[in-house]
């Protein structure tokens, strides 16, 4: 029983020291590089980004699957824009497309239809 004693106390003389410094410096590091872009004392304070990032990881998810379907309905708006100052809707359009065996999809025309419009125009007349 003395033996396993003086064992464990020779082994707790000859552990070195663990200083955490580096770990929690690169801990705390990681926690503010994800918080970028945050205001106020949610992107320099350890604390307040812990419970920032908290409620904000949950929805990262789900924010970049929303993003997705905002930016179809926008195109939508802007294809039937674009279609109605050429005398069709939207759903004429997209319908004779099809018929048409013309392969844009609506990111391509909502762009045309805002930033080229002749051409839109032409994609309209090919459809009619």
């Amino acid at each position: 029983m003395l033996l396993v004693i003086s064992v464990a106390i020779v082994i707790l003389y000859i552990m070195t020291r663990v200083k955490r410094g580096v770990s929690a410096t690169r801990k705390r590091n990681k926690i503010l590089k994800l918080t970028k872009g945050y205001k106020w004392d949610r992107k320099k304070k350890e604390r307040a980004a812990k419970e920032a990032l908290l409620h904000a990881l949950p929805r990262m998810f789900k924010g970049r699957k929303e993003k997705k379907r905002d930016m179809r309905a926008l195109w939508n708006v802007k294809i039937n824009a674009a279609a109605r100052l050429y005398g069709s809707t939207y759903h004429e359009l997209i319908n004779g497309l099809k018929k048409s065996d013309i392969q844009l999809d609506r990111k391509v025309l909502a762009d045309l239809a805002e930033h080229d419009p002749m051409v839109f125009k032409k994609v309209m007349e090919a459809v009619k």
